[in-house]
């Protein structure tokens, strides 16, 4: 049987020998709508909760906070109704401003904003990539309920009318993406996103949570304080395409938002496996090790103690964070990584290398990525050749019979054992 997964720009396959049993994790099709813009436009012309677009007519200055480069967010759909209506209110294009939330990575270069922006939009607006690390940019708010600092960009809170845009999605310890998150976290200093995400070692902190989320609850009040308006949020399929568009209220947004995509995002299986071959779907869930760790998450819920994980994920950018590679190279082995960790307390970029160490301190651990094998071994990850070859290794281990998993979309999927 040959297993085929997403991998950069394209996929990579293998063979896997006849007799044994593979399950292909993978939600079922749901159908995406036929006309994504009529979609988008229809949420912006319905908005829920308490917004109203009418209060905001001919306001001096607009905020539309968007995700970077690491996250495929359709704004071709996305983004024009949403201009068309601001256009509406008689607010002109250069009082609108897109800020690239680009959280804890390290900001784009205008060379870069085609990757996000289209190049129609592009050329009208003004674009600014926040800096989580320029405090002349930030301004503090004030402390969250669990005591999270807030730090924010200064020109996006400045603006009369703040706006977010983005998908909602499954998120390994906030619950889900969506909402006020893009501003929250995206346009957030890093004191700010370093003591939010400091949360995700509650064990209530978990995947596909919402209300009873302590991080996702933080940054919701952190959103308050910056004083996000409201929400442009997509619910997309497996292939990226939009099955729901939801505007209004940031928390209205994803209380409508989220019972939708939890009921697209989770699997169910049976038993746990032996083997699990993970994809984080693709470019760019792939495009470094700090995204694509997220797949490593995945597939811990659903592997045996003592099983394999085979990372399948491009990695063109490899670590993907100066913070997180510095830091685990000074480290020699992954429970070295929990050990420090623990002592020195949460940072920003190490947590990455404690997220993949406690996923994986029950299993073995197989990188097939672009970086070269000297990279991998730096961020104390185990290379591969190709798929193939990780797979012959892996299937060494496997027990008589043991059947395997493959997660072709794992960054997306919320597999969980239903025994």
């Amino acid at each position: 049987m040959e297993i085929c997964v997403p991998y950069g720009h394209s996929a990579v396959s293998a063979q896997v020998p006849d007799g044994l049993h593979v399950d292909i994790v993978e939600l079922p099709d749901t159908p995406s709508v036929a006309t994504p813009l009529a979609e988008v436009q229809r949420a912006v012309g319905q908005p829920v909760g308490d917004f109203d677009w009418a209060r905001h007519e001919r306001v001096s200055s607009v905020a539309i906070a968007i995700n970077d480069k690491t996250r495929p967010v359709p704004h071709q759909h996305l983004l024009p109704p949403l201009l068309d209506r601001l256009a509406h209110l008689r607010i002109p294009d250069d009082a609108i401003t897109f800020y690239i939330a680009v959280g804890g990575h390290p900001p784009m270069t205008p060379d870069e904003y085609p990757a996000v922006i289209p190049p129609e939009i592009l050329d009208r607006f003004e674009v600014v990539s926040h800096d989580a690390e320029c405090d002349a940019d930030l301004v503090f708010l004030g402390d969250t309920t669990a005591g999270t600092p807030v730090w924010a960009n200064r020109a996006y809170v400045e603006a009369d009318l703040k706006i977010v845009v983005g998908t909602i999605e499954p998120h390994q310890f906030v619950g889900f993406s969506g909402g006020v998150k893009s501003a929250a976290i995206g346009l957030a200093g890093l004191a700010t996103i370093t003591a939010n995400h400091t949360l995700m070692t509650h064990p209530d902190s978990q995947i596909g949570t919402y209300t009873t989320n302590p991080a996702r609850s933080d940054v919701e009040e952190i959103g308050e304080l910056i004083g996000v308006d409201v929400a442009l949020n997509a619910i997309l399929d497996q292939g990226r395409e939009i099955v729901r568009a939801v505007v209004g209220a940031p928390v209205a947004v994803m209380e409508q938002g989220t019972p939708l995509a939890r009921e697209l995002c989770q699997v169910a299986v049976g038993h746990d496996y032996g083997l699990v071959v993970t994809s984080p779907g693709g470019h760019p869930k792939d495009i470094d090790v700090y995204q694509s760790q997220k797949a490593v998450a995945s597939a811990a819920r659903i592997v045996r103690p003592g099983g394999t994980i085979i990372l399948v994920a491009s990695c063109p950018d490899g670590a993907g964070s100066d913070h997180y590679e510095r830091w685990v190279s000074q480290r020699h082995s992954r429970q070295e990584v929990v050990d420090v960790f623990a002592n020195e307390g949460f940072h920003i970029g190490p947590h990455k290398a404690y997220q993949i160490a406690r996923d994986t301190e029950w299993a073995t651990l197989i990188v097939c990525s672009d970086m070269s094998d000297e990279t991998a071994r730096r961020l104390l990850l185990d290379p591969a050749d190709d798929l193939q070859a990780a797979l012959d290794r892996a299937l060494a281990r496997l027990e008589p019979g043991e059947p395997i998993a493959v997660l072709p979309h794992a960054a997306t999927t919320i597999p969980y054992l239903n025994t």
